[in-house]
């Protein structure tokens, strides 16, 4: 009987230190798998900011359109400065400058046109795909929005805002572990996710990771 009660009393020793064990490991999984989520959103975003900018660098506004974006950036072109030669110290002490050296045909500035995907990107770069967020199971869409705000001077300030929801980002994961990451970030009034730019302030085309 005492033999009994000892293995029974082992056994429920073993599961309780198993529960203990997964208790303390829960949370601690969850953060590496929510650093690996992040880190390839964020990666994501970061490209999304790049085309955006290049889109306004041309047209002169943000896009909120993935088709229009995604073609800017698989099809369209920038202007770059070619430069050859710099302006020596010789050039400096017979009163040259920049300006008068590129006239004598001694320096080049040429202005010229590469493709997106060359200048801001690179050939292999799948424009395509920029628009989904780095998550398992379906297919989801970083939302993309583009406006104006016009500031208390009455200037117009051309913004865009690019973002994915914990929901999504971390989509597979701990449920009740990211019901708590989303209220945390309501509670001091952040977005409950990554995002880039955004349509309500001007921000500087910053992410919220910054």
């Amino acid at each position: 009987m005492r033999t009994g009660l000892q293995i029974l009393l082992f056994i429920v020793a073993v599961i309780l230190t198993y529960f203990i064990y997964k208790s303390i490991q829960r949370p601690i999984e969850f953060k590496k798998a929510k650093d690996l989520r992040y880190e390839a959103t964020v990666n994501k975003l970061k490209d999304i900011r790049k085309a955006e900018l290049a889109y306004k660098d041309v047209y002169g506004k943000f896009i909120g359109s993935w088709d229009t974006l995604i073609n800017f950036v698989a099809n369209d072109s920038v202007k770059n400065v070619r430069k050859i030669g710099e302006l020596t110290d010789s050039m400096i002490e017979a009163g040259l400058s920049e300006r008068k050296a590129i006239k004598m045909g001694l320096l080049i500035r040429d202005t010229v046109r590469e493709s997106v995907l060359e200048s801001i990107f690179t050939k292999t770069f799948d424009a395509a795909n920029m628009k989904f967020v780095p998550s398992p199971g379906e297919p989801s869409e970083f939302h993309l929005g583009a406006t104006v705000i016009i500031t208390g001077s009455g200037i117009g300030v051309p913004v865009f805002e690019a973002k994915a929801h914990n929901n999504v980002i971390l989509r597979g994961l701990d449920p009740q572990l990211i019901i708590n990451l989303n209220d945390r970030a309501r509670t001091n009034e952040k977005y409950p996710g990554l995002r880039v730019g955004s349509l309500v302030e001007t921000v500087n085309n910053a992410g919220n990771w910054e």
